[in-house]
């Protein structure tokens, strides 16, 4: 096995779901995700690059030397593993390597390590820095790591991360993340569903407790997807919700009437905010990713993702009116902006170029649902890592990708990096 490949593996053996500390100085995101920053730092160094660890809030590593600066924003953290593995993580099988993390965003991030070590190797001159930025908490939106170095560190000219889909996005719809509470109705004892907003719960849970004393147990089973992409699965929470429905009498317009009126089964928040989709980047989705019953209260978070054209303005005041209607309240955890470029940009210009230079592929840039790092700072776009016609694994169980595409990506990215 090549050195490439075993660092791919050692480092998704790393468990790192983000677990953020805001008093824990020395792991401000976990352990885990520390432990994740360390092993990258150490790759680095040993390849003969400048790192730096930015007081555990994040960390780089560079080669080169002058303006410009280019930046390959990467993240170490992950959503948590969840149910339904059916491969270890690590495990090769049929030219596939399987392990939360291999497309989202480890497998990458060792790709432009790599990447970066190929071309130091190579003693070929390149235009200015090239700086792999390591973030610790992407996968929570709340991105306290990149604003950490947008505070203490030299902002870079231009960049790329390797979290998307080739060839290249040049639009990002924009992300928002809410939260919704409402009173239990009478009979829910036990309600608990999904892992985070961003992920189409694979599996939802309920206890019912009638009058008489009582109690029924349900299991809803659905289809992991990212929730981004709530078409590609099956979320369990909404069928549990009808499931619910359909056993228990609720005695006024509460929670139970919200869900059957305004979300259902639906997935791009039809009745619940009625948003046109637009040429650049289509439809707003809507993923009600997470449920909990606690102290007689009801906790849904929901992931929504709207099209470039759209009002966030518009969308806040649509779901906080409805849900007051129905005495449930609602606030808002996370908010980012749709982001989107020109393709007249000379670096999407040579991204694109070194992507069909390497792989024949002439297949032309695309917009996306998916909240990447590219919000995080100017001029930096999504690129790859998926390739045309392979299949989306990342944050459904037995994520995996294959081995002769990390192989591509490994010289996507040199190119790209030459081609600065």
């Amino acid at each position: 096995m090549s050195d490439y490949i075993q660092s791919i593996i050692d480092l998704v053996g790393i468990e790192s779901v983000c677990d953020r500390r805001e008093n824990d100085p020395e792991y401000p995101y976990g352990e885990g995700v520390r432990h994740a920053l360390d092993y990258v730092l150490d790759l680095c160094n040993k390849f003969g690059f400048r790192t730096k660890n930015c007081n555990n809030q994040i960390g780089y590593a560079e080669i080169g030397e002058g303006d410009p600066l280019t930046a390959v924003l990467v993240h170490l953290d992950v959503v948590p593993i969840g149910d339904g593995w059916s491969a270890e993580q690590g495990e090769i099988r049929d030219g596939k390597l399987f392990g939360r993390g291999v497309m989202d965003d480890k497998g990458p991030a060792v790709a432009c390590i790599y990447a970066m070590k190929d071309i130091k190797e190579s003693g070929k001159p390149i235009n200015g820095r090239i700086r792999i930025i390591f973030g610790q908490a992407e996968e929570t939106g709340i991105w306290t790591d990149m604003s950490y170095y947008l505070q203490t560190e030299e902002q870079p000219d231009q960049g790329f991360t390797p979290d998307a889909f080739f060839p290249l996005i040049f639009a990002e719809k924009g992300l928002a993340l809410f939260s919704l509470t409402a009173p239990a109705p009478e009979g829910i004892a036990k309600l608990s569903g999904g892992t985070a907003p961003n992920i189409v719960p694979g599996t939802c849970e309920a206890k019912l407790v009638y009058e008489d004393g009582s109690s029924i147990f349900m299991k809803e089973e659905g289809k992991a997807a990212h929730g981004s992409m709530p078409e590609d699965g099956i979320n369990a929470i909404s069928l549990m919700m009808k499931t619910i429905s359909n056993n228990i009498e609720e005695q006024s317009k509460g929670f139970l009437s919200f869900y059957q009126d305004c979300i259902g089964t639906e997935i791009h928040g039809e009745r619940l905010l009625d948003i046109s989709p637009d040429e650049m980047s289509g439809p707003l989705t809507l993923n009600v990713g997470k449920i909990r019953l606690s102290n007689d209260m009801i906790t849904m978070e929901i992931d929504i993702r709207y099209p470039v054209s759209a009002s966030f303005k518009e969308i806040k005041s649509k779901l906080e009116r409805t849900t007051a209607e129905y005495g449930m309240s609602c606030m808002c955890n996370v908010h980012k902006p749709p982001v989107h470029i020109s393709l007249d940009n000379p670096f999407a210009q040579n991204l694109m170029k070194s992507y069909r230079d390497v792989t024949g592929d002439m297949s032309e840039a695309i917009s996306t649902g998916g909240g990447t790092y590219a919000r995080a700072m100017k001029n930096i776009v999504a690129f790859g890592p998926l390739l045309p016609g392979r299949e989306l694994t990342e944050h459904e169980p037995d994520e995996y990708t294959y081995i002769e595409d990390l192989h591509l990506l490994r010289k996507i990215y040199t190119a790209a990096l030459e081609s600065i």
